[in-house]
């Protein structure tokens, strides 16, 4: 009989993102086709995406009663923890994202005889944003067994030696968003949904939308998503007199129900690796804008003017003339949206899965 193939997953939390969410789709994956599935988390969070109860958690961080008062300390006992773990479970294979835990998944499982896959999931000179971290990504990544990043461009970034270990892999995207695309009258809904933060740069839709509010009085803008950000937004809303056109609603569940039926997504973002709301949303068939942001996710996404838009980062005035155009024109956006719901072409689970399947395997 084959032996069940053991594979561990290693991120900080499970906290609601695009990472978070593509982790636990994988581990839902693996897990239901029979695969030995442990999902090796820094720590336990509220607003965590639900994890199939197959998967094996465990949290990596220290205790209150470990932790001391010097820092180096308690990474090294972090460190020793981390390494314990693949001791005692002996995956085939460690799956690791996102920043110092693909660093710390090289180095402790270092001599144990367990391939490591790191995986890169935004623009690498953000997620490695010292120069020590930089050093250290582009050396340290030299010893994993293999790389996954999430655009060509972000090849650029790391030395052959690195280059040669690396391959794209589609994000997993969640089966309720495969469904036949909607035909009837839309809502007069412009939407957008993510991590409420700095980089996600939801202040300038909001700003931009502003402007167009009197020409589109029937329009409503709508983002969905918690972060530090969203008081600060509520009161730029409420300052620009828009709280009943500009709604917050907070972190949702149902995304692909409550934006199916919308005319317009928008990815504002000043970075992205592939993001998952965009790709969500044009499997779906809406008319889509997104920012033209480094590490070119968007733009492997988006032709121009065929099946979404692509907008300047941070261009206030081109991201409002671009929903001017587009509200202008409902044909125009009915077709920008036809042809991006032939996205799912490429996205479809069967096809996806089955890469990161094969990736890992061959690692072992």
């Amino acid at each position: 009989m084959e032996k069940q193939m053991h594979i561990a997953m290693l991120i900080g939390a499970l906290t609601k993102g695009g990472a978070e969410r593509v982790l636990v789709n994988l581990a839902d994956y693996f897990v239901e086709k029979g695969y030995r599935v442990t999902m090796v988390t820094q720590y336990e969070r509220e607003n965590e995406y639900p994890l199939n109860r197959k998967v094996n958690r465990i949290i990596s961080d220290i205790t209150e009663e470990e932790t001391g008062k010097s820092r180096l300390l308690n990474f090294g006992r972090r460190f020793l923890k981390l390494r314990k773990i693949w001791k005692k479970e002996r995956p085939d294979v460690i799956l690791s994202f996102i920043g110092k835990n693909n660093m710390m998944a090289i180095l402790t499982s270092r001599f144990l005889n367990i391939p490591v896959a790191v995986s890169v999931r935004a623009e690498p000179s953000e997620e490695y944003y010292t120069p020590l971290l930089k050093w250290l990504a582009r050396h340290l990544f030299a010893r994993a067994d293999g790389v996954i990043l999430q655009t060509r461009r972000c090849f650029d970034f790391f030395p052959a030696k690195v280059r040669k270990k690396a391959v794209i892999l589609k994000n997993p995207i969640s089966q309720s968003f495969f469904r036949e695309r909607y035909e009837g009258e839309r809502d007069k809904t412009i939407v957008a949904v993510g991590r409420v933060d700095a980089n996600k740069n939801h202040e300038m839709l909001i700003r931009a939308f502003a402007q167009i509010t009197e020409e589109f009085p029937a329009y409503r803008l709508i983002i969905y998503g918690e972060g530090e950000l969203r008081p600060c937004l509520l009161d730029l809303i409420k300052e620009l007199n828009l709280t009943d056109r500009i709604l917050m609603p907070g972190s949702i569940d149902n995304v692909a129900d409550v934006i199916y039926k919308s005319a317009i997504f928008v990815l504002p973002s000043n970075t992205e690796g592939t993001p998952n709301t965009l790709i969500e949303a044009m499997i779906m068939g809406l008319c889509v804008v997104a920012t033209d942001c480094p590490c070119g996710g968007p733009a492997d996404l988006i032709e121009n003017g065929y099946n979404g838009i692509l907008t300047p980062v941070m261009n206030e005035k081109k991201m409002k003339e671009n929903l001017q155009i587009l509200l202008n024109d409902l044909q125009k956006m009915e077709e920008l949206g036809k042809n991006a719901a032939k996205t799912a072409d490429i996205f479809r689970p069967e096809i996806v899965y089955g890469e990161w399947e094969k990736f890992l395997r061959s690692l072992t």
